[in-house]
């Protein structure tokens, strides 16, 4: 590999963060302790990872229900994100918006949302704001291959094509919308493919490679910064849990292909890769392992331990100041 030990390092605690903070979540839903939806993100984590490490505090981030791991790989802290889950008063939104309504613009993460395509046309608007204030910052769009039926994916293409908008759109395509497959719910299941209506760049890479990922973002991040316009960036995955905790199954898809996409896990394969190379160790990694496992016992500590939001502030951030 070609990219320097530290920023490998970097890749790995990233989606290791990932990882662990999920599969905390999932128990801790299990528990009762978090209330409402819980979407996770795991076996997706290389693609979050390896656009995030292109963009600084100041680029604009907008994702979906699944948003977790676009949160964490953005620069929210875990004490924050599992407080928030928590809903506790520490939350990064104030323990009011749960796991489906992550809000943290200190780090660039403008929100997330239940609703499926929004974000889109929200990253476009952002990347309008930048080019007119000649700023050379990026708006990013996380969204499932779910999204690319909506009008908000043509619209927000459209819109930042011929606008030449400093926008990076990323389809995690992991081939369901909920239970629906999306060879059933569209005959092209080609997204990058599409781009070429609109006459935008776009490709298609492993969305379990981190490094395809990285490799990718890095070209479409800086081809916006530079005024180069926009790009989109098909990243080819799969969800290794149900859609949302404490959902079943329901046979829609078979324990085979669950199995087969396990053993293509973003997180194993980086490491054996970068050991074989001989840029990690697997101390290294090890390290790591066990520097995540103690970060993500204190989030959760912090959180249970934090206080729930005052009721008297229920109407707070609801009307602008001097509404």
């Amino acid at each position: 590999m070609t990219i320097p030990t530290e920023q490998l390092l970097s890749l790995y605690r990233t989606m290791v963060r990932i990882r662990q903070c999920e599969e905390q979540l999932a128990r801790s839903y299990a528990a009762g302790t978090i209330t409402g939806a819980c979407h996770t993100y795991v076996g997706e984590e290389a693609i979050a990872t390896g656009v995030c490490a292109h963009l600084r505090h100041d680029d604009a981030v907008f994702s979906t229900h699944r948003g977790h791991g676009h949160a964490l790989a953005k620069g929210v802290p875990p004490r924050e994100l599992v407080a928030e889950l928590f809903g506790r008063e520490t939350g990064c939104s104030g323990g009011r918006g749960g796991s489906m309504h992550l809000f943290s613009p200190e780090v660039g993460m403008m929100g997330t949302s239940g609703i499926v395509g929004p974000c889109i046309l929200q990253a476009t608007g952002a990347g309008y704001s930048f080019q007119l204030l000649e700023t050379d910052q990026v708006g990013v769009a996380f969204f499932g291959d779910g999204a690319v039926g909506n009008g908000a994916f043509h619209e927000g293409l459209n819109l930042a094509t011929i606008w030449d908008l400093p926008v990076v759109f990323i389809c995690e395509n992991n081939m369901y919308a909920t239970e629906v497959a999306f060879a059933y719910s569209a005959r092209n299941t080609d997204v990058a493919g599409r781009a070429a209506g609109y006459g935008l760049h776009a490709q298609m890479v492993d969305g379990n490679d981190v490094i395809a990922v990285y490799e990718a973002a890095e070209a479409a991040v800086a081809r916006a910064r530079s005024g180069g316009g926009p790009s989109l960036i098909e990243c080819r995955t799969y969800r290794t849990r149900v859609h949302a905790e404490g959902m079943g199954e329901s046979g829609y898809r078979s324990q085979e292909e669950i199995d087969s996409w396990k053993a293509r896990d973003p997180i194993a394969a980086f490491a054996r890769r970068a050991v074989d190379a001989g840029d990690l160790t697997d101390a290294d990694l090890q390290a790591i392992d066990e520097e995540i496992t103690a970060e993500i016992a204190d989030a959760v500590a912090f959180a249970a331990d934090s206080p729930w939001p005052d009721p008297a502030t229920v109407a707070d951030h609801i009307y602008g100041e001097g509404a």
